[in-house]
């Protein structure tokens, strides 16, 4: 029977976070620290089968400029399920818990999908964003073309009034590591 657990990173203990961090970098080979670091600092769900963490996701707080506005966006980071453990809908429950993160506290939900992740995200109705992208960077904003296409987004609580041009520029906040 596998568990749903979902906590601030504040709340969870040491062994919990080591646990996390281990399982990233057991299932990708390019993870790194930046990478880890960027899941930290917000909402976790964590599915644990017989006492064994088999999946993480966590949502952070990113602020991304669109028609210009700087949106409070949910991002999803290290969404990871074990490989042995695959197959039992790990990931959906993982990204159900966060998406009602994103609904209820963000204007937005983001993220960028490896190529084999996209359909799973398309199927739980994220959508791709289909315009440029860019970074503001230390050195002014820049285009992050090899980004296109690997970013979705899921409309969260929108004020009224505000619309999303898919189409349209959406630039993302400086951080260390991969921007998206």
């Amino acid at each position: 029977m596998a568990e749903l657990v979902t906590a601030h990173t504040c709340a969870l203990d040491h062994a919990t976070r080591e646990a996390v961090r281990a399982l990233l970098f057991e299932e990708f080979d390019d993870m790194a620290e930046e990478d880890w670091e960027h899941g930290l600092g917000g909402v976790h769900a964590l599915v644990l089968e017989e006492g064994v963490l088999a999946g993480h996701a966590a949502v952070v707080q990113r602020r991304l400029l669109h028609a210009g506005r700087a949106l409070r966006t949910g991002y999803v980071e290290n969404v990871v399920v074990r490989a042995d453990r695959r197959g039992r809908g790990h990931g959906a429950a993982l990204m159900e818990a966060l998406e009602k993160v994103v609904r209820g506290g963000y204007e937005l939900g983001a993220l960028c999908a490896a190529d084999d992740a996209a359909a799973f995200y398309a199927a739980r109705g994220w959508q791709p964003w289909r315009g440029p992208l860019g970074a503001l960077t230390p050195h002014g904003p820049e285009p992050t073309p090899d980004d296109e296409g690997g970013v979705f987004v899921l409309p969260g609580a929108l004020a009224a009034g505000t619309a999303l041009d898919l189409g349209g520029r959406l630039v993302c906040d400086w951080r260390d590591g991969d921007l998206w």
